[in-house]
C-alpha cells in the first residue's frame, strides 16, 4: 500500500532495458552520443516545433537551471505559494539564479487565477532601483494539489505575463499525468498557449533519473550548456539519461504510463468516495487528497500503508481539517496495482 510518492515506484521495465542496452560498448560523453541526438529530434517531433533541450538527472536541477536562465538576479519569479519550487527545493532556484526572488501567490486547489496574477502585477511594487522586477511566471502542471491548468487557463495567464514582459515557465514534473487528462496535444498545452520553457519530467512517470529543460524558442537556450555544466549538472555518461528518454517517449509510452497512474488514482478516489471519504480537490492527475479520521490513519499506518500528511492553505471554501482528522496525500504510479487500492480501502473504511 505504497501511496507516498510516484518517486517510490521502480523503473518501468522497458526503460530499465533501454539503460542496459545503452551499457553495451562505448559512446562519446557529455551529450555527444547518438541517443542524445535522437532524443533532441524526438522532442521537436512531439512538440511540433524546433526546441532547445537540455537533459539533467533531477527535477530540482531542471527547475532551478531553467528559472536561473530566464530570470536576472534582480528579477522575481511569481508562482503559487505552495509550488514545489517555493517549498521543496531548498532554495535551489534562488541559489542558481544568484539571488532571484520567488514570490508566492495564493490560489485555491494549488492554482493561480488570472485575476490574482493581474492584481499582483498591478498593485505590487516593482522595478529598480529599490524593487525586484517581475521576470517569470512559473506554473506547476500538475499542481501541488493534483489539479491541472487547462489550455485556456494557461493562455489567460500567459497573456497577462507576456503583457508585463515576463516569460512563462512550467514545472512539468507530472506533465505526462496532466496531459493524459487533457484533450490537447503537447504543443497545444505548451508553446501554443504561451509557455516559453518547460521542465519536462520523466522520473515520476517511470524513468530512473531523467528530466529535461525545454525552450520553445531555441534562441532562449543560448548559454544553457554552460550554465548546466557550471552548475554541476552535465552528466558525463549522458547517454544513460538520453536512453531513458528514448524509451520513455517511444510509441507514446510516456502517456500510456501516465494513463495507468491516472486510472489507479481514479479507482482510489472512487472507492474512497464510496466509503464516505471524498477527495477535497478534483482528481485530475495521479494524486488524491483526502481528510481521514485520525483513527483511520492509525489503522492504515499499522497495516503498513505509506503516504504523507499534507498541510495547505488552499482548501476549498468550507472545508477544514478538524482536530481529530488529518489531511493526507495519496499518489499512484504506473506500478500501482488494484489489490493495493482495495486493501487500503478495506482498512480505511469506517467500522
Amino acid at each position: 500500500m505504497n501511496f507516498a510518492s510516484d518517486n517510490a515506484a521502480g523503473v518501468a521495465p522497458d526503460i530499465l532495458a533501454a539503460i542496459a542496452h545503452a551499457n553495451e560498448g562505448a559512446a562519446l560523453a557529455y551529450g555527444r552520443d547518438d541517443w542524445t541526438k535522437r532524443v533532441e529530434r524526438r522532442f521537436a517531433d512531439i512538440f511540433e516545433h524546433e526546441v532547445a533541450v537540455f537533459l539533467v538527472a533531477t527535477g530540482t536541477a531542471a527547475n532551478a537551471l531553467a528559472l536561473a536562465h530566464l530570470t536576472p538576479p534582480w528579477g522575481a519569479v511569481l508562482c503559487h505559494a505552495e509550488a514545489h519550487i517555493a517549498t521543496d527545493e531548498c532554495g535551489a532556484p534562488e541559489f542558481y539564479g544568484g539571488g532571484i526572488k520567488l514570490i508566492g501567490l495564493p490560489g485555491e486547489a494549488g492554482k493561480i487565477a488570472p485575476e490574482t496574477l493581474q492584481n499582483a502585477l498591478d498593485r505590487g511594487q516593482w522595478g529598480g532601483p529599490h524593487h525586484v522586477s517581475p521576470a517569470v511566471l512559473s506554473l506547476s502542471q500538475a499542481s501541488e494539489a493534483g489539479t491541472i491548468y487547462r489550455v485556456d487557463d494557461i493562455r489567460a495567464l500567459a497573456d497577462i505575463a507576456h503583457g508585463h514582459g515576463m516569460a512563462v515557465h512550467v514545472d512539468g514534473a507530472r506533465f505526462a499525468a496532466a496531459l493524459a487528462r487533457m484533450n490537447a496535444s503537447p504543443a497545444d498545452a505548451t508553446w501554443r498557449a504561451g509557455v516559453d520553457a518547460l521542465s519536462f519530467g520523466a522520473t515520476k512517470g517511470g524513468a530512473l533519473a531523467a528530466e529535461a529543460v525545454v525552450f520553445f524558442d531555441p534562441a532562449r537556450g543560448a548559454g544553457m550548456q554552460e550554465r548546466r555544466k557550471r552548475g554541476g549538472h552535465l552528466v558525463s555518461k549522458h547517454r544513460f539519461i538520453a536512453a531513458q528518454f528514448e524509451a520513455y517517449l517511444k510509441d507514446g509510452r510516456w502517456l500510456k504510463l501516465a494513463r495507468q497512474a491516472n486510472a489507479m488514482a481514479d479507482r482510489l478516489a472512487e472507492k474512497l468516495g464510496a466509503a464516505g471519504i471524498v477527495p477535497v480537490w478534483p482528481v485530475e492527475a495521479n494524486e488524491v487528497f483526502v481528510i481521514l479520521p485520525k483513527s483511520a490513519d492509525a489503522r492504515l499506518k499499522a497495516a503498513g500503508a505509506s503516504y504523507y500528511e499534507w498541510t495547505t492553505d488552499a482548501l476549498p471554501t468550507g472545508r477544514a481539517v478538524a482536530t481529530d482528522e488529518i489531511l493526507v496525500r495519496l499518489v499512484t504510479s504506473f506500478a500501482t496495482i488494484p489489490e493495493d487500492i482495495d486493501r487500503f480501502i478495506s482498512v480505511a473504511r469506517p467500522a
